[in-house]
């Protein structure tokens, strides 16, 4: 049993790394939550750390960990921030609350790894696949010679829309990873011709291609070598703004044929198949965590769906499982409309270690049933006071109120009000540190993510301010009343520079390599390449191919 080791708060327990460790592989259900900031957790976390930040906590973990009886450990910088999100989440009605002593730096100090990148569990996955199945694939260089010849490949983007959409191989379709086997045939339906799928880097290039293959399409089919990355680093020129995709047809060419591949599929991977009946069965035990999810289309999704089912298109819930699942040894319950989605999802997924299942009759049954998922807990939301643009300027100039902007860093740089600061919700105190407490703050927010500004005007208050009001409109509006915008210490206020040691919501080590830095994608795919070598044993065993 975990030690109490002066723990201030009796709501929560301190858990040490070694008891930890062991938690992470028992046969319980844990959730991990690293409740840095987005560029904290890339750049060393955990194996199985789900990012859940700080400053959007009581806006997502109604949805990563829907059961309040699940048991949560919460893992930060060893700088405090754990104790106060293990407060705020016994709040909202959480009573298995741990955090981790020392923090991601105990973590470390105990002789455990962190893994630095997003989406870790996943993208190593996808490396031991390739080694597995042996999955074909071709070079840059290779393909551009097959594209010149007499019989071209199609190539399919394994990515989503958006990302496609920032850049793709010259001729690609964009054919998400999850509606590959479903709509083949609207988009190759010569089974001779042969096919390359290519994402950003590796992982979904190697696990479209070995879908198809697992899936039995007789194309050859390959993976081409290091994605839209690969090509770059050859000096073959990317598309920008690329608009071809897959068709939005609701019942897909080949579907009967594409069924009984399907069922062939859940025989070989051992797939089950519940009924609504138990399904319901599920979501009512609360002594486990059942997700419902919806792995159509987020189009599909849109048109209706079960109540309380996450939208969770198949292609990302492979990549990015911890994106939408923070419950290690959760029932995941697959919704799709014909049964092969679900499936082809299911496969992976049960490779990769979770308890996955598929919905018998899909949405229709679970419409029909009356299905329904409950809610996790949400933050409370309310409205805070408003300030115009017209009033701030004269506050700001005055000298009578504190600006601060609490968008994502990036936002700031690109464009903020004058006189501005950025802070976020967990170093407030640090930032703030010598601001008297009745100064008033207005904030600045995204009119998209209203939830975030309310996080925070709830840790101002905690902190003690009690004049807080938020700019109406957000820079959109300061900007339609005349006023300009200043880009990262372009006004010549030095409290407004913004350097890269504090965006600590963002990860450079990713983004770097989509900007034209040739140097950040080998390291990128270098370590995407070596994810497999820090495995221990216990997370090694972790995955169980077929």
């Amino acid at each position: 049993m975990p030690a109490i080791l002066n723990t201030p708060d009796t709501r929560y327990t301190q858990v040490d790394p070694v008891t930890l460790k062991a938690w992470l592989h028992d046969q319980d259900e844990i959730a991990l939550f690293d409740i840095r900031e987005h560029g904290q957790y890339g750049e060393g976390h955990p194996f199985y750390a789900v990012p859940l930040p700080f400053s959007r906590l009581e806006l997502d973990i109604g949805r990563l960990a829907p059961n309040t009886a699940a048991r949560i450990v919460l893992a930060d910088n060893a700088d405090g921030v754990a104790a106060r999100a293990a407060q705020a989440l016994s709040t909202l009605g959480y009573t298995r609350l741990f955090v981790l002593d020392g923090g991601v730096p105990g973590w470390q100090a105990a002789g455990y790894a962190l893994f630095a990148g997003v989406n870790v569990p996943s993208k190593t996955f996808g490396e031991l696949a390739e080694h597995h199945y042996g999955t074909p694939r071709v070079s840059a260089t290779e393909l551009a010679a097959m594209q010149a010849g007499e019989q071209a490949p199609v190539v399919l983007d394994g990515r989503p829309v958006s990302e496609f959409r920032k850049m793709n191989i010259p001729g690609a379709i964009c054919c998400p990873n999850g509606e590959l086997a479903y709509r083949l045939r609207d988009l190759v339906p010569d089974p001779a011709t042969p096919i390359v799928i290519n994402c950003a880097g590796r992982t979904r290039s190697i696990i479209g291609a070995q879908t198809l293959i697992n899936f039995g399409v007789p194309n050859p089919v390959f993976a081409l070598e290091n994605g839209t990355q690969g090509w770059y680093l050859n000096d073959y020129k990317l598309e920008h703004g690329g608009t071809r995709r897959y068709p939005d047809s609701a019942a897909p060419a080949g579907l009967d044929a594409a069924q009984a591949a399907a069922q062939t599929m859940a025989v070989r991977f051992a797939v089950p198949h519940i009924d609504a009946a138990e399904a319901l069965a599920w979501l009512n035990d609360r002594s486990r965590t059942t997700f419902l999810c919806d792995v159509r289309t987020p189009q599909e999704y849109a048109a209706g769906s079960v109540p309380g089912a996450q939208s969770t298109p198949g292609g990302q819930l492979m990549q990015a499982t911890d994106q939408y699942v923070g419950v290690r040894r959760a029932r995941l319950v697959l919704i799709d409309a014909d049964g092969v989605r679900a499936t082809v999802v299911a496969s992976w997924l049960r490779q990769m270690g979770h308890d996955a299942v598929v919905l018998e009759g899909g949405l229709a049954a679970a419409l029909a049933y009356g299905l329904a998922a409950p809610a996790g807990p949400a933050a409370s939301s309310r409205a805070l006071p408003g300030i115009d643009a017209r009033s701030l300027a004269a506050g700001l100039a005055g000298r009578q109120m504190l600006a601060l902007d609490v968008r994502a860093s990036m936002a700031y740089r690109a464009g903020h009000v004058p006189g501005s600061r950025w802070s976020i919700r967990p170093v407030f105190a640090r930032d703030l540190a010598g601001v008297p407490r009745d100064t008033p703050i207005a904030l600045i927010g995204d009119d998209d993510q209203p939830g975030m500004a309310t996080l925070a005007a709830g840790e101002l208050a905690a902190l003690g301010y009690s004049d807080i009001r938020l700019l109406a409109g957000g820079t959109g509006a300061w900007q339609a009343a005349g006023h300009a915008l200043a880009s990262d210490g372009g006004d010549g206020d030095a409290a407004s520079s913004l350097p890269d040691a504090r965006c600590i919501d963002f990860l450079f080590f990713v983004h770097d390599r989509h900007d034209g830095n040739k140097e950040a994608a080998r390291r990128y795919l270098a370590w995407e390449t070596n994810l497999i070598a820090q495995l221990d044993a216990q997370e090694l065993a972790t995955f169980r191919f077929a």
